[in-house]
């Protein structure tokens, strides 16, 4: 199924339109490996849509994410990425500039076996993000 078919069939599925701005928007994050903020996107898809808002993208991000079609990446008081990607994979970060890229690689099945949590809380996954200085900041 193409990004568009299956676009439609989420949307569809939630009772959702498939709109011109959704449908560059999420083009936009499935043509990007840069995992962009809202912003970038909105700075992306301003060259095929031109009177497209900042909120109608950031309402847009926050539509396609609760429809489980991409993820958003918070990093405390930075700004939200999103990464269209939504199989379990891991994310370098460099603390300098702040890009983010997708690592590969695998870790033990029993990884979480080793961690301690409360009581009753019942783990469902965890998301693993490597963390120093990209190429051109670390030189």
């Amino acid at each position: 199924m193409d990004a568009d078919t299956m676009l439609h069939t989420v949307l569809e599925r939630h009772g959702l339109r498939q709109t011109a701005q959704r449908t560059a928007i999420y083009r936009c994050l499935r043509g990007s490996s840069q995992h962009p903020t809202a912003e970038q996107v909105h700075t992306a898809v301003r060259v095929k849509i031109a009177n497209i808002s900042l909120a109608t993208v950031y309402k847009a991000l926050e539509t396609l994410v609760a429809c489980g079609l991409p993820s958003k990446l918070a990093y405390g008081d930075e700004a939200a990425r999103y990464d269209a990607r939504t199989d379990d994979h891991f994310h370098t970060r460099c603390l300098r500039c702040g890009s983010v890229h997708d690592a590969a690689g695998s870790l033990p099945a029993d990884l979480l076996s080793g961690i301690s949590v409360n009581g009753d809380f019942r783990v469902q996954a965890c998301r693993v993000e490597i963390i120093g200085y990209c190429g051109n900041c670390a030189a």
